[in-house]
Formats: C-alpha cells, sequence, structure tokens
C-alpha cells in the first residue's frame, strides 16, 4: 500500500540506514567481497532478442558481448516493456509504467517522471554511490526542445548527465548536466562519445562505488555508425550500429580491467523494448519470437540480457526463470547495501539468487503483465501466457499498428493461452485444452486492472501526486467495458 511517507524522508532514511548497515537485506554475508560492488547498466535502444551472436545472429558480429556472455549469465526470459519511455520509467522506478506518478497527472505515451518518484539512482546515490547517465533519457518529455528541465536525470538521483533528452527520430541536441552543450550533434559519434564520457566517470571515481547507466541512442531511428564500422557488417547500417555498440561494451569491459574493478563489478546488458519491424534493413529481428516493437506478443517485450560480475555471477551459465527491468530496483538496491522504498508499491522483485546462480533458484515473478500504454493485453505465469480479449486496433490504445507486421494484428474474441516452453513463437492456442490456466491467468489480470490499472480503470495504488484530475485518458472509458 501507499503510504504519506515523503520522497526525502525515504531518502533520509535509506542512506542513514546504508551508512550504518553496509549490505541490508542479508547481503552482506552473501556478497563474496567486502565493499559495495560498482554497478553499470548497458541500455540499448530497440535491439531486437536475436542481434547479438550468443542469442542466435549469423550476420551480426559480437565477439564482446559473446564473451561476456560465456564470463556471464545469459538472461533468455527477460523483459522490458513496449517503447522508450515507458522502458525508462520501470527500469528507474521498478513499476509498471501506469503505476508511477507522472507531472500534472497527464499520461503521455513518454512519461514525464514526477519528482516525487524514486529513482535506482536515488537509492543507490543515498547508499554512497557516485552515480551517472550517458545517453537518452527520455523521462522529461518526448522532445528535444521541449523537455522539462527539472525531471532531467540531475534532479532525479544522477550526479552527472552527458546525453540527450529523447530519440533521434530526427536529430539529437547533446546536454552535459542541464545545459545544451552541441545542437544537432553528428549522430555517427554518439555511441563512441557516450561511452569515452562513462569511461571518464568510471576512471574519476574509481576509487568510490560508482553506478554508471548507458542508455544508447542506437540502434533506434535514425541509424549512425562511426567510420570505423560503417559499412562493415554482414547486416548493413543496423548490423554496422550493433557491431560498434558491442566494441564499445569491450571498452567499457577492458577499463574495469585495466583499473583492477573487475571483481567488484557488475555489468548487466539488455534492450529498452523489441525491435521496429517496419524499418525492413534499419530494424532487427526479434526471432525466434512473434511480434515487434509495440506489440505485446513475446517479440515486442522479450529482449536479449546479459549479466557479468567475475567471482560472483557464475561464467557460462543461462537462465529461463522470468526477470525484467523492473527487478532492477529491488535487486541494484540490495548489491549497494540499501534497500528499494518501502512506503510504496514496487513491482520489481530481487533477483538476487537468479543472478548468482543459486542452485534450484526460481523467479520471485509470480506474474508478468504485458501493457501498451494503459491497456493490459497479456499475462504470464512461470510457462504460460495468456493474452486477453481485445480488438486487433483498440479505440483506447494508441495507433501503434504501423510497427507492428500485419498478420500480428488480430481480434482475439476469448483468451488464447501459449505454452511458452513448447511454443515460444506464440502459434498454437491451447486455451481449450488447459481451462484452470486460463482462469488462474484471467484471475491474475484482474488483481493487476485493480491494483495497476487498465484503460478503464484507476489502480488502487497507482500514484498522482498532483492536484489535477487523475487518469482523464480514462474518464471516456470509465464503466464502459
Amino acid at each position: 500500500m501507499t503510504t504519506n511517507v515523503s520522497r526525502r524522508s525515504f531518502l533520509k532514511v535509506a542512506g542513514l540506514a546504508a551508512a550504518t548497515a553496509p549490505f541490508a537485506m542479508g547481503a552482506r554475508a552473501e556478497t563474496p567481497a567486502a565493499g559495495k560492488p560498482n554497478l553499470i547498466i548497458i541500455f540499448t535502444d530497440d535491439q531486437g532478442y536475436q542481434d547479438i551472436g550468443c542469442f542466435g545472429s549469423k550476420r551480426i558480429r559480437t565477439p564482446r558481448l559473446d564473451k561476456m556472455a560465456r564470463e556471464g549469465m545469459k538472461f533468455t526470459s527477460f523483459y522490458a516493456q513496449t517503447v522508450c519511455g515507458p522502458s525508462r520509467a520501470a527500469l528507474m522506478t521498478g513499476c509498471y509504467p501506469l503505476r508511477v506518478a507522472k507531472r500534472n497527472n497527464q499520461v503521455d505515451i513518454h512519461p514525464y517522471l514526477h519528482t516525487k518518484e524514486i529513482t535506482v539512482a536515488e537509492v543507490l546515490k543515498s547508499a554512497g554511490y557516485a552515480t551517472a547517465c550517458f545517453g537518452k533519457w527520455d523521462l522529461a518529455g518526448h522532445t528535444q526542445t521541449r523537455y522539462d528541465p527539472k525531471l532531467l536525470p540531475t534532479r532525479q538521483g544522477f550526479d552527472y548527465f552527458f546525453g540527450t533528452p529523447t530519440s533521434n527520430d530526427g536529430y539529437v541536441n547533446l546536454l552535459r548536466n542541464e545545459k545544451v552543450i552541441e545542437k544537432r550533434a553528428d549522430m555517427n559519434t554518439l555511441t563512441k562519445r557516450y561511452t569515452d564520457e562513462a569511461i571518464k566517470f568510471i576512471t574519476d571515481n574509481k576509487d568510490k562505488p560508482f553506478f554508471v547507466y548507458i542508455p544508447h541512442t542506437m540502434p533506434h531511428t535514425r541509424l549512425g555508425a562511426s567510420a570505423q564500422f560503417k559499412g562493415k557488417s554482414k547486416r548493413g547500417l543496423y548490423g554496422d550500429v550493433i557491431e560498434e555498440i558491442d566494441w564499445n561494451v569491450g571498452r567499457i569491459l577492458d577499463t574495469v580491467k585495466t583499473l583492477s574493478l573487475d571483481e567488484n563489478t557488475y555489468v548487466l546488458y539488455f534492450s529498452d523494448n523489441g525491435p521496429w519491424e517496419k524499418q525492413k534493413a534499419h530494424g532487427g529481428n526479434a526471432l525466434p519470437l512473434r511480434g515487434d516493437k509495440t506489440s505485446s506478443w513475446e517479440g515486442g517485450v522479450r529482449v536479449p540480457c546479459i549479466m557479468r560480475a567475475p567471482g560472483r555471477i557464475p561464467a557460462g551459465k543461462v537462465c529461463d526463470e522470468i526477470a525484467s527491468t523492473l527487478d532492477m530496483m529491488p535487486s541494484l538496491a540490495r548489491l549497494g547495501g540499501t534497500k528499494a522504498p518501502a512506503d510504496r508499491s514496487i513491482d520489481g522483485r530481487d533477483i538476487y539468487d537468479l543472478m548468482h546462480g543459486k542452485p534450484n533458484a526460481k523467479s520471485p515473478t509470480k506474474a508478468f503483465y504485458y501493457y501498451i500504454h494503459t491497456h493490459l493485453q497479456a499475462v504470464r505465469s512461470g510457462k504460460w501466457k495468456l493474452h486477453l480479449p481485445r480488438p486487433a486496433k483498440p479505440p483506447w490504445a494508441p495507433r501503434w499498428a504501423r510497427h507492428v507486421k500485419p498478420q500480428d494484428v488480430i481480434d482475439i474474441p476469448k483468451p488464447m493461452l501459449f505454452d511458452l516452453d513448447a511454443d515460444i513463437g506464440e502459434q498454437k492456442d491451447v486455451a481449450d485444452k488447459h481451462p484452470d490456466v486460463v482462469k488462474r491467468l484471467l484471475k491474475l489480470a484482474g488483481w493487476a486492472r485493480q491494483d495497476i490499472g487498465d484503460y478503464n480503470v484507476i489502480g488502487k495504488n497507482a500514484r498522482f501526486f498532483d492536484p489535477q484530475p487523475k487518469r482523464p485518458d480514462a474518464a471516456r472509458w470509465l464503466n464502459k467495458t
């Protein structure tokens, strides 16, 4: 339940707790090395499930990511959200985007994250971490010029920011902290420049724990690659972009090793959503999954994920348990010796045991919910995934069919059930054979509708901090269906 504990009060208490109990929640006994580990998240944009060699790509060379997987763990049932801004809100807060508070309670496709939300950067900063963000933010407005400066990373827990307010649909303006330092930057240089800045921050803060967040602009379109990589891959410009990202992941890993931080650093790599199918040569590949960016089929939300921490995360392992970006808040908080906020509902779960390969570890996520903007469309529990009844193009949902293959934009008049262990491509509906499973998953979906919300329901634990009306987007549909 949400309480009236303020954001400032939480951060003060969390900072005190971190100072007096360096490894809360039992992490002291389970952490192999003394001291707080460094934490690095590399977050790509619109990268498909099969766009890494170790996830099946035959035409894109990713030697550093493949080696990272051999030295760490692949997560093959790892989830994000369906589109850029909501995916970043989920990662930063550990909550489904429909639950988090937005500026003026406005429900935009890409949320303006309210300053009273608590980000993972704020939690780690209160525990003594130096924090920095390098790349695309997209939580202060989906615009290069009309964003809200009060919602930039430096107002949401990051000591330092070098990057851009939003996507590179047309052009990119670069900011250092809150100042625009370059207009219409050369997008061919962005991947390397973000990495250069991250390496400098890591080097400057090597003697203290740091949290480095690198949300790359690429491979979101418009694509750009440096001369060193352009025209070099077998997969066109898109492949060039991924191969350059791979090389820069290697630079981060090499820096950590050179600074003798390898044994005390977690590096986590994943994408913000599935690939943009309609871009064809400029888009990625989600096979063997069905669907693409903006869809609630697996290809829209299941993303490649690799985690590496020598001596902590076992090498060469594969985990197929459900995990997601939502889990980063409680899991990184635990690694940093503190806790996720306790004054509000958090959807993510601590996946420490999964990350560290504990014997027989199971996902603490009992259900994962697939939202398209405000619309709950599917739920997964264990191997079972249930698509809820809906029209192909709901009038209350964004007009996103242009992102998705036409054969995946279908009417679903009754629940469709898929066994993802046997049918990862969601081709064979087995709802009629498992009515008990359908009933159980419908009950889970009913809980999410009431607690988080839906297009026509205001969730009882959704957060609203401003005096404006709650969910004006839902007014048209309330009590109609």
